[in-house]
């Protein structure tokens, strides 16, 4: 399989630290790209908030994630990290989410050993398959994909089920059965961050900062400092936009107008030029008679 000198592996493997932020469709994406992220997690708990408004708890199905990632590669041209959440079933089903998703546009999955309905990692009461069934998905999933470039991320959840060592016991399986990155989730501590990195030598590793949630919210200097090679902020955007939005709104009932609120929102022009429409108009002039 060809690799490209510049993929998504060759920067996670040398400094800076990768940063992530959370996308959950093509709008945010674009908004994230245009401020110079190259690339860019698309969240199954974001997609969940805002597609089913609804929380994170495996309602999300494996063809709603493709869909969005065929509208993200339409409009941005970032590394894609894909959250597969479990891979939507046993081996088998891991195998078909990676070719699905690979020819959608994803770089990268990830996948998790929590059985199915999962929940998101900073929720409490999460159940784990086997280490031997994570084990077989990741096989499949390194079986089927058409590109070396397209990495396969192994994510444990052992950390708030069975503990931190057991975590760690998982990972170091889940690196050799073949994963290309591992992601240790929701540890409790930075003294916990501090020890997964002398632990899991051998592959880069990714962290998940959560607001609000179980891991303490390091920098991603720090976390560099640490040996992580990516850190992600996925539902970020999310509580960003929450916030932003329940004020709008407020404003807006409040007032009965939005003039109270205007200088925090673009305007119609402005949004027009965030979202490229004279660009647009200008290309399809291209094709009138």
């Amino acid at each position: 399989m060809m690799t490209r000198p510049d993929n998504l592996l060759a920067r996670l493997t040398r400094k800076p630290i990768v940063v992530a932020p959370g996308v959950y469709d093509a709008f945010t994406a674009l908004v994230a790209e245009r401020a110079a992220f190259r690339t860019l997690y698309v969240s199954g708990a974001a997609i969940a908030y805002t597609r089913l408004g609804r929380s994170d708890i495996g309602l999300v199905s494996m063809s709603e994630v493709a869909d969005v990632i065929a509208t993200i590669r339409d409009r941005v041209a970032a590394d894609l990290i894909i959250d597969a959440d479990t891979g939507y079933g046993n081996a088998l089903n891991v195998a078909r989410t990676v070719r699905l998703f690979e020819r959608a546009g994803a770089n990268a999955i990830q996948i998790e050993d929590q059985s199915f309905p999962k929940r998101c990692g900073h929720l409490d009461e999460k159940r784990l398959v086997p280490a031997a069934e994570m084990v077989g998905k990741i096989k499949a999933a390194l079986d089927v994909r058409q590109s070396r470039d397209t990495l396969v991320i192994a994510r444990t959840d052992a950390v708030g089920v069975e503990g931190f060592d057991k975590a760690i016991e998982r990972s170091l399986a889940y690196r050799d059965a073949g994963a290309d990155m591992l992601f240790v989730e929701a540890p409790k501590t930075q003294a916990e961050l501090k020890r997964i990195a002398p632990a899991l030598g051998g592959v880069p590793l990714m962290a998940n900062i959560v607001e609000g949630g179980k891991t303490p919210l390091l920098t991603a200097a720090e976390l560099e400092a640490l040996g992580f090679a990516l850190v992600i902020f996925p539902g970020g955007i999310v509580r960003a936009l929450a916030h932003m939005a329940s004020e709008y709104y407020a404003s807006l009932a409040a007032h009965g107008t939005s003039e109270p609120f205007r200088s925090r929102m673009l305007d119609f022009a402005g949004l027009n030029d965030l979202i490229g429409t004279p660009e647009l108009l200008a290309a399809g002039k291209r094709y009138d008679a």
